[in-house]
């Protein structure tokens, strides 16, 4: 068990670096969107476009493999419950428990996202050539659902 929230804990300590990316699957998400920008414009993609792509599922499967073993545990997001004896979260925030279900629909979100991401880079369904210049929007909508999956699991909302 302290594995597995070791694992959905992984997160980046430096304050300068976590305000634009926590943790690894942002990091990774962040780059796909730079990324992204060339590939529209060229209209091609790269083997190492994809490669970053197959990285992100990665990443977003062991984050999410973990998260789901802990829900079904019966464990929330930090800033859904108390920290044991407080009237806080871990965070120092007051409690916010519809923050939970937030946490899975940017998942949920992000899972598109990153589906999207590949059916855009194998031309399935529009002609690739014109589903490339909509890659830049989908992998910043991609790296708004990641920064946001981190984002509620911390921050109450009101």
């Amino acid at each position: 068990m302290d594995l597995l929230r070791a694992l959905h804990d992984l997160s980046f300590n430096t304050w300068s670096l976590a305000r634009l990316f926590p943790n690894p699957f942002i990091l990774a998400c962040f780059v796909l969107l730079l990324w992204s920008i060339p590939v529209a414009l060229r209209g091609v993609v790269d083997r190492g476009f994809v490669l970053l792509t197959r990285l992100s599922w990665a990443i977003f499967f062991l984050y999410g493999l973990s998260g789901v073993l802990l829900a079904f545990s019966g464990l929330k997001v930090a800033s859904a419950v108390t920290e044991a004896g407080k009237t806080v979260t871990r965070y120092g925030f007051l409690p916010d428990p519809k923050r939970n279900l937030e946490h899975w629909m940017y998942t949920v979100f992000a899972l598109a996202s990153l589906y999207f991401v590949e059916v855009l880079i194998a031309g399935k369904l529009i002609d690739r050539r014109k589903g490339l210049y909509f890659l830049p929007v989908v992998t910043l909508f991609l790296w708004g659902c990641a920064y946001m999956i981190g984002r509620v699991a911390i921050f109450p909302g009101e």
